[in-house]
C-alpha cells in the first residue's frame, strides 16, 4: 500500500487527492475510475487499515444504525441476509468493493494529512503528509483537494468531568477506545449514555456479563427494527442482485423519508405510535415513560434503532436494565445517583459522546492565507465559499449516509467534465449575495453537534448555500440540476474569469 519512499515518490502529483480510505473515499474513487478514467487519484488516510469509523471502532456489538440497502454504495449490490448489518460484514463489503474495482493500486495507508496550500497562480494544491510509520513528511500536488474524512475526531472521543473519578477502583472506557483485552465475564456494568452506542452495547453485553446497567440522565427514542428485510430477502431471490438491490434502495430511502416527514408533521401521533412499539417489547408494567419518553418530539435528534428489538429482549431477561437519573459523584465502587441510589459497577463505559472535527483537522491555506472555515459558507453541501478546487462528502443525519455521497461524488465528477469541456482549471464558490443569512451547519439538538458546530463552515439561508437533509432535493440539486451556478466562479489557468484555455483542461 504505501510504506515506502517509492510510494512517497508515486505520490508527486495526482488531479485528484481523496482524504480518507472510507466509505466516502472508495465511493470517490470508484466514481472517478469510472466516469474520469483519464484523471489520476490517490487515496490517503492516516490509519493502517480501510473502512474509517468501521475499523476505528471495536466495542461489543458495532453494527450499522440504516438499513444496507440504502446505506450501501449505489454501484454494488448488498447481497447479504442482514439489513442491518454488524461491523465485520460491512468491512467484507468495503474490501470487496475496493478489490473488485482496482482501488487498492490507489490506496497510501499510514499517511496522515497535515496542511494543504492552494495556490491561484498555480491552479493546484500543494499538500504535505506525514507518514505515520517513520514520521518523515514530504509534499504532494494536486488539482482538486476532497475531504472525505467524516466529521468525527480519530484521537479521541467526548467524556464529560465526572466528580471522584479517580475513586473509582475499576476501568473506565470510552466506546472509541475499547481495550481489546477487556474482559467483562461476569461482571456489573455501567454503561453512561442514551444514545445509539449505548443501546448497542446494553444487549451486546448482557450476554457475557453478570448484569448491564444503561445509565441515562434523559431517555432517547428507541426503534424496534428487523434484522433482516424480508422484501429486500425475497426481491433478491426473484430477482438479479442488481435489480433487486436497486428497487430496495428505492423502497427503503422512501420509507425513511416518510418516517421522517410524519414524524416533523405529527409528532404526537409518532411518539404514541413509538412508545406503544416499546411497551410492546418490554414486560407487562415497565416503567415506559420514565426510561422511553423523551422530552424532545422524534427526530428532533436521531432515533437509535434496536435490531429484532434485542435490547427489550435483555432488559425483559434480567441481564439488563435502564435507570434515568443524574450523577452525584463516581465513587470506588460505583456511581453515586442524585436520588441517593449508588449503582455498584466494576467496569463503567461512557458512552457520553464523540468529539467532531471539520475535514479531519487539515489546516487549509488559500494563497498562503489560513482559512477560518467558520466565517465561510457550504455550497451545494460539498463546496465551501472562497475555497477553489475543493471539496468534501459529510451523508445525512436523518437517513442513510452513503445516500448523499453518491449524489456529492457524481456531480464531482460531473464539475470535472464540465470543467475539461470549458478550458477551466479552478472552481470556486463566491457567497457575494448581501440577502444571504446564516446557520449552523448541522440543526440538531444533540449534545455533540452543539458542542462543535463553531468549527465548522455554516450554512445559507437560500439557494446552493442551504444544507438539506433531504435525499428528494438532493437529487434535484446535484444528480440533475445543473452543474453551473452564478455563484461557482470558474477561471482559466490564467486566473482569468470563464476563459477557454487547452492546457488547462487538466489541473
Amino acid at each position: 500500500m504505501s510504506g515506502t519512499t517509492e510510494a512517497a515518490r508515486r505520490l508527486e502529483h495526482v488531479d485528484v487527492l481523496i482524504v480518507g480510505a472510507g466509505i466516502s473515499g472508495i465511493d470517490l474513487g470508484y466514481h472517478l475510475k469510472t466516469k474520469q478514467p483519464g484523471r489520476t487519484f490517490a487515496i490517503v488516510d492516516g490509519r493502517d487499515a480501510i473502512g474509517g469509523t468501521w475499523d476505528l471502532f471495536r466495542y461489543p456489538g458495532i453494527r450499522s444504525d440504516a438499513d444496507m440497502q440504502s446505506f450501501g454504495f449505489g454501484f454494488k449490490p448488498w447481497t447479504k441476509d442482514n439489513a442491518i448489518a454488524d461491523a465485520h460484514e460491512v468491512l467484507d463489503y468495503l474490501h470487496e468493493a475496493i478489490t473488485e474495482n482496482g482501488l487498492d493500486r490507489h490506496l497510501h495507508l499510514g499517511h496522515k494529512v497535515l496542511r494543504a496550500d492552494f495556490s491561484s497562480d498555480k491552479a493546484r494544491w500543494t499538500v504535505t503528509l506525514e507518514r505515520t510509520s517513520d514520521g518523515e513528511q514530504f509534499d504532494v500536488a494536486c488539482g482538486v483537494l476532497f475531504s472525505a474524512a467524516g466529521y468525527y475526531d480519530y484521537a479521541g472521543g467526548y467524556t464529560p468531568h465526572f466528580e471522584g473519578r479517580e475513586d473509582f477502583r475499576g476501568p473506565i472506557v470510552h466506546p472509541q477506545q475499547w481495550p481489546e483485552d477487556l474482559d467483562y465475564t461476569g461482571k456489573k456494568v455501567v454503561v453512561i449514555g442514551s444514545g445509539a452506542t449505548a443501546v448497542t452495547l446494553l444487549p451486546s453485553m448482557a450476554g457475557k456479563a453478570g448484569h448491564v446497567t444503561m445509565l441515562q440522565r434523559s431517555p432517547s427514542y428507541v426503534l424496534p427494527v428487523p434484522r433482516q428485510d424480508p422484501i429486500a430477502n425475497t426481491l433478491r431471490r426473484l430477482l438479479p442482485d442488481s435489480v433487486a438491490y436497486g428497487i430496495s434502495r428505492r423502497l427503503n430511502t422512501k420509507r425513511q423519508s416518510l418516517i421522517l416527514a410524519l414524524s416533523r408533521r405529527h409528532p404526537r401521533q409518532m411518539r404514541r405510535l413509538i412508545r406503544k412499539l416499546n411497551a410492546r417489547a418490554l414486560p407487562k408494567g415497565y416503567a415506559v415513560d420514565t426510561h422511553f419518553n423523551p422530552r424532545y418530539n422524534p427526530w428532533d435528534q436521531r432515533l437509535c434503532v434496536v435490531p429484532d428489538s434485542d435490547m427489550f429482549k435483555a432488559i425483559s431477561s434480567g441481564t439488563a436494565s435502564v435507570v434515568t437519573d443524574r450523577i452525584v459523584r463516581f465513587t470506588g465502587h460505583g456511581i453515586l445517583l442524585e436520588s441517593g441510589t449508588e449503582l455498584d459497577a466494576d467496569i463503567i463505559v461512557t458512552a457520553t459522546g464523540l468529539n467532531m472535527l471539520p475535514f479531519g483537522g487539515i489546516a487549509l491555506h488559500v494563497d498562503g492565507h489560513p482559512v477560518d472555515l467558520h466565517d465561510r459558507v457550504i455550497f451545494k453541501s460539498m463546496m465551501v465559499s472562497g475555497i477553489p478546487n475543493f471539496a468534501f462528502a459529510l451523508g445525512y443525519t436523518t437517513n442513510a449516509w452513503t445516500l448523499k455521497v453518491d449524489l456529492v461524488v457524481g456531480h464531482l465528477c460531473r464539475l470535472l467534465a464540465h470543467m475539461d469541456r470549458h478550458g477551466y482549471a479552478t472552481f470556486t464558490p463566491v457567497a457575494d449575495d448581501p440577502t444571504l443569512t446564516r446557520r449552523p451547519f448541522l440543526e440538531m439538538d444533540t449534545a455533540y453537534i452543539n458542542r462543535a458546530m463553531h468549527l465548522f463552515p455554516q450554512q445559507g439561508s437560500h439557494g446552493p448555500w442551504t444544507v438539506d437533509q433531504n435525499y428528494a432535493l438532493d437529487r434535484a440539486r446535484l444528480a440533475t440540476g445543473p452543474v453551473d451556478d452564478p455563484a461557482l466562479k470558474f477561471t482559466d489557468r490564467a486566473g482569468a474569469p470563464g476563459l477557454r484555455h487547452e492546457s488547462a483542461s487538466r489541473p
